[in-house]
């Protein structure tokens, strides 16, 4: 079992545990004020149609309100994290309102309501006796140490990047066009930068690379290696510090995310061997690599087949490509929990319709089926591709060994090889 597998386990025991001692008296797992004993009631006097199943109206409509109600505490959830708030409930302790707002210098009618919303969703505890809310420590670590490997708060960033592109898919819809990476709200770089950046940090030198053959013993030696997509850059500075006798260019569309990767990069002090440079993910990328990885940005590339042969081609012999990508089954049916609901929704909102601005660079025929890079885009591969359809891809690339080398809860590390 991977750390991040061990990660992911912990904050899934977590959140049960939050649903069961946020909500007393239940033992469903269910919220207060769920649906009703006599199923069917409520729906049948608003005169819903005759010949429908109403138990299952009902079910299905709670179900619905349950995801907009988790969907509105996103938004909440993001006002804690930029306003401090989780990290000054963990280093508090229990606290009313009045002495929240005595700590944070913010407005007590407002953090009252915001406190019980945080409850009522199941994030903090509150003993009614004292009228304190509390976030324990085992939750603190996955919403106020940015430095925890199950740090989580970020998420609530990109969330808000996600919700501020909405109007514009319509027309995307609408006409098959795409929105570039480059034009998003800023607090989606910053906030995908920190949703993955623990997963990396808890994986990547320690068991991602060590799967792949040979590649740990290169870049001891001294190896060039190119991250593509690299946005911040913490990915490439991760490697750049553990192997500094090798070369490192990470290349973003964003300018201002490769401005945040030179400048973490001289904090590091790892700028004398790592490079970044603004550049399209299908542009020119150089040559002579060891090592060609993309970290959760595969998926943002139009024409994949075309992308992986360019990458192919510029690596030195007996090279390697690394493509780190969300943990997905072949179907959608396996594709259910809550990391396909993620990446599905994330993939649908920014990472296709990035992919989908991009122009197409011919026609390929991959694994018996043409696939129209200039036409509709259907040949995009979207955020929940699978290791099927990135084996199809890579191998049609020309690389003959392909392989699924690490795998967690939320990731899967393909290695591919000439």
């Amino acid at each position: 079992m991977t750390s991040t597998t061990m990660t992911s386990t912990t904050i899934e025991t977590t959140a049960g545990e939050t649903s069961r001692e946020a909500t007393p008296g239940t033992t469903d797992g269910t919220v207060p004020g769920s649906a009703p004993e006599t199923a069917g009631a409520a729906v049948a006097e608003a005169g819903t149609p005759a010949g429908l199943d109403l138990a299952e109206v009902e079910r299905f409509t709670y179900k619905i309100a349950q995801d907009q109600a988790v969907a509105t505490v996103g938004a909440l959830g993001w006002l804690g994290d930029r306003l401090g708030l989780w990290a000054a409930l963990a280093a508090a302790g229990p606290v009313t309102s009045t002495e929240l707002a005595a700590a944070t210098g913010l407005a007590e009618r407002y953090l009252r309501e915001w406190l019980a919303s945080q409850f009522a969703a199941g994030n903090l505890r509150h003993d009614p006796a004292s009228g304190r809310f509390h976030l324990p420590a085992e939750w603190a670590a996955v919403l106020a140490d940015p430095n925890s490997p199950v740090a989580s708060a970020g998420g609530y960033e990109s969330l808000m990047g996600f919700y501020a592109a909405a109007d514009r898919l319509v027309e995307a819809f609408r006409t098959g066009g795409g929105i570039g990476w480059g034009t998003h709200d800023p607090r989606l770089y910053s906030g995908v930068d920190r949703f993955f950046g623990p997963l990396y940090r808890a994986s990547l030198v320690s068991e991602w690379l060590p799967a792949l053959d040979g590649v740990v013993e290169r870049l001891r030696a001294g190896a060039k290696v190119l991250d593509v997509g690299c946005g911040h850059g913490t990915s490439t500075l991760l490697m750049a510090e553990a192997f500094p006798m090798s070369t490192f260019h990470g290349v973003d569309p964003h300018p201002e995310s490769i401005h945040a990767a030179r400048t973490a990069a001289n904090r590091a002090r790892v700028a004398d061997w790592t490079t970044f440079s603004v550049a399209p993910v299908t542009g020119d990328i150089g040559n002579g690599y060891d090592l060609v990885c993309f970290f959760d940005s595969f998926h943002h590339v139009r024409d994949a087949v075309a992308a992986a042969a360019a990458c192919r081609r510029a690596m030195a012999p007996g090279g390697t490509l690394m493509l780190v990508e969300p943990r997905a089954g072949d179907s959608v049916q396996e594709n259910t929990d809550v990391v396909g609901l993620t990446f599905y929704a994330a993939s649908t909102l920014v990472c296709l319709p990035d992919a989908l601005s991009q122009h197409g660079h011919g026609h390929d025929h991959v694994g018996g089926h043409d696939h129209d890079h200039d036409g509709d885009g259907t040949d995009a591969l979207g955020g929940m591709a699978g290791p099927a359809r990135l084996r199809e891809v890579l191998t049609a690339a020309g690389f003959g060994s392909v392989r699924v080398a690490a795998e967690t809860m939320v990731n899967i590390v393909v290695e591919a090889r000439s």
